[in-house]
């Protein structure tokens, strides 16, 4: 878990240490690029520090959130990389609040972020040597995620990703699966000592999971636990049902699980809600649950309907139990858990505080303010190009 204090900042300064990394932003629906980011800062020292903007700072400098504070911080303190979380970090880097958490260097990507009057948020740290540079993760961003929304497009779904990761003759395929690699690693960003990552082939191909990424197995006689979703956009509410995942088990006894996630593809989740859903494609989703410390294990390509021949076909063992949470079908619908009922291993996980907050709500909250985002949008386009002419 997390660190935490009891009052944000610290009245008494944490001693200065060259392992402890400061980053900050504004984390909004927080997407694998954020993830990238920490990861890469964690692996320049050994503790990660993660400042988080307030929604006022936000909004006087970039535009609305999507996402309220309380939901932006759940989202940072549910990365593995994430050490300590720090709510209301000034938008303009400020080095006393670096002092303050013993934080001498603040990491960020290699692009510019401008405050409302257009001056580069890190000047400050820049000018005092604390500043480090990351490579920013291409092709994702809160904005294009927006873009998506608005224009409601689906060229950015995947088929056959598996097929597409394990294709080590095709330039793509190695970039994304280096990706995964890095995404799967452990809370220090060790490679290869972290979760494993399987393809499930369909019942038509042989119905098995496929290797994708080797990491850390179940120990002996661990319990395995199993859970599923399509996980867009994943939010506050995915990450909060998989916090009560693990604190349902450890009430019931079981102090040490192993929690295997199934991520549904892109065609599964669009034939079952339309429009241009899912928000991410598979890729995107399943580093967003890779990259969540409640995950042991993720199983890319996961049937919508976790049957017994597939639940017997887990490399990591047949699940002791089987998780989701509410969900209304209409008359008639087939109940996808049939059969992990039948098999005595079905367990729903009720109502919490961020039970409604999905990848629906969250384009609802954004149609809802049209034209703020899409201003939003605009600034952030004359703004980028501010910001080249300021690297350039």
């Amino acid at each position: 878990m997390a660190d935490s204090l009891p009052e944000h900042p610290p009245k008494v300064p944490i001693p200065m240490s060259d392992d402890r990394i400061w980053i900050d932003g504004c984390f909004d629906f927080t997407h694998h690029g954020h993830a990238g980011a920490m990861l890469q800062a964690k692996q320049l020292g050994k503790y990660l520090v993660v400042g988080v903007h307030t929604d006022e700072e936000i909004l006087e400098n970039k535009g609305p959130t999507v996402m309220n504070l309380k939901e932006r911080m759940a989202a940072v303190t549910a990365c593995k990389w994430t050490d300590l979380p720090v709510p209301g970090a000034p938008y303009v880097t400020s080095p006393e609040w670096m002092d303050l958490y013993g934080t001498h260097y603040v990491v960020h990507g290699d692009d510019v972020t401008t405050d409302s009057s257009g001056e580069d948020c890190y000047r400050i740290v820049k000018a005092a040597g604390r500043f480090k540079v990351v490579k920013r993760t291409p092709g994702i961003s809160t904005t294009d995620l927006v873009g998506r929304m608005l224009l409601c497009t689906k060229t950015h779904h995947i088929r056959d990703l598996g097929k597409l990761l394990l294709d080590h003759t095709s330039e793509e395929g190695r970039e994304l699966l280096e990706r995964t690699k890095m995404y799967a690693s452990n809370s220090f960003g060790v490679v290869g000592e972290g979760s494993t990552v399987y393809d499930f082939v369909t019942e038509q191909q042989g119905g098995k999971c496929v290797p994708v990424v080797s990491g850390i197995g179940p120990k002996a006689g661990q319990r395995v636990v199993y859970v599923d979703g399509g996980f867009d956009l994943f939010s506050s509410g995915h990450i909060e049902f998989l916090r009560k995942v693990i604190e349902r088990e450890k009430e019931e006894g079981h102090k040490d699980i192993y929690v295997v996630a199934g991520v549904h593809d892109d065609q599964t989740i669009n034939q079952w809600k339309g429009l241009n859903y899912p928000i991410m494609n598979m890729f995107e989703r399943g580093l967003c649950v890779l990259q969540c410390r409640y995950i042991n294990s993720v199983i890319l390509t996961a049937p919508f309907s976790p049957t017994k021949g597939f639940l017997e076909t887990l490399p990591t063992g047949v699940p002791s139990v089987v998780y989701h949470g509410p969900t209304t079908f209409m008359s008639g619908d087939e109940d996808p858990y049939e059969e992990a009922k039948e098999m005595g291993i079905f367990q729903e996980i009720g109502n919490h505080e961020f039970a409604g907050v999905n990848a629906g709500e969250i384009m609802g909250r954004i149609l809802k303010q049209r034209e703020l985002y899409e201003e939003r949008q605009r600034r952030k386009g004359f703004r980028a190009e501010g910001e080249m002419q300021t690297v350039n």
